[in-house]
């Protein structure tokens, strides 16, 4: 009988343990939290199951529940109660996002927040930066200023990582410039900067409440079909400063998170969107699938691609599972 020499590597759990190529690790793991400046509000989205809308009064059971299962890197999504036109909640100094960081780095100070540094969830209008009124389109130009304030703001309430998700020309080069300017020299920027206008963004749409009120984002945002593109952004954010690349979302475009990692040695990022969430936690409170089994499926494609950390709303349920192993 021919036994293929392949086989003989599959043949127990603990070998197939021993030889296996890619892994999931707690480390690899950063954890989005939405947080509300209401009082007393423990709010699950309703598309986004086991998903929740947080107060800063109810922030620390989840922080410490967070930490205690391993994971070291958060992300903190802001929800105003007001908003209006440029976005001045997002770089209030003690705007909602501030304060959960300063939360966060009193309680552990050894875990990492990343500030996602954005306009979209302060502005009335639900777009990532200042609307021109002559053409009705966000004018770069005018947002990079503020998106620089934001992100000194988040730095000063105690922010580890900036991760701009706005996706304006040139907005790595002028945060790298603001946060020089103020001192922050050794504060490393992770960029959205390869952010697809995709349709899996809906759910965090709803947890953020920042869809926008008319037209959308892909003005500013990539084309799902563009491929060679992703490189383009890839080289302009690294030629301004970026320190680290995001590829969003992550399940539709492992083959751009293979073509980033091949071309760049700088950290790669896999965003698990909420839209990829919401399907898998769906098939899984339908009986359809074992989510665990395909959570860590997904995750492991992901790092088999080449991410090299996964943000993802399956933070949590991934330590437990990797306890359990």
């Amino acid at each position: 009988m021919q036994f293929d020499r392949h086989r003989r590597l599959r043949s127990s759990k603990s070998m197939r343990n021993l030889v296996r190529e890619t892994h999931v690790n707690k480390e690899d793991l950063i954890y989005p939290i939405f947080v509300v400046e209401r009082d007393n509000v423990k709010e699950e989205i309703k598309s986004m199951p086991g998903v929740y809308q947080l107060s800063l009064n109810l922030l620390d059971d989840e922080i410490k529940e967070a930490y205690e299962l391993g994971i070291r890197g958060i992300m903190f999504f802001g929800v105003p109660n007001e908003k209006d036109a440029i976005g001045t909640g997002a770089y209030d100094h003690n705007g909602i996002v501030q304060e959960a960081t300063r939360k966060a780095k009193a309680m552990y100070d050894d875990l990492l927040v990343v500030a996602d540094t954005c306009l979209c969830e302060y502005t009335d209008h639900g777009h990532c930066g200042v609307i021109n009124e002559q053409t009705k389109d966000v004018d770069n130009d005018k947002s990079l200023p503020l998106l620089v304030k934001t992100a000194i703001s988040q730095v000063e309430a105690g922010a580890d990582i900036i991760a701009p998700s706005n996706m304006m020309d040139g907005f790595v080069a002028e945060i790298r410039a603001g946060l020089d300017d103020a001192g922050y020299y050794n504060i490393p920027i992770m960029s959205y900067g390869i952010k697809y206008a995709s349709s899996f963004f809906g759910p965090f749409r709803d947890a953020a409440e920042s869809t926008p009120q008319f037209g959308d984002r892909k003005t500013y945002q990539m084309d799902p079909a563009n491929r060679r593109e992703a490189l383009r952004e890839l080289d302009s954010d690294l030629r301004e400063g970026a320190d680290m690349m995001i590829v969003k979302p992550a399940l539709s475009f492992l083959d751009i998170i293979r073509d980033v990692r091949n071309t760049t040695n700088v950290p790669v990022v896999a965003y698990n969107v909420s839209g990829e969430y919401s399907m898998t936690k769906a098939a899984s409170l339908n009986g359809w699938i074992d989510e665990k089994a395909v959570v860590m499926e997904q995750m492991t494609s992901m790092k088999r691609a080449g991410a090299d950390m996964i943000i993802t709303y399956f933070s949590k349920d991934i330590c437990r599972y990797l306890d359990e192993q």
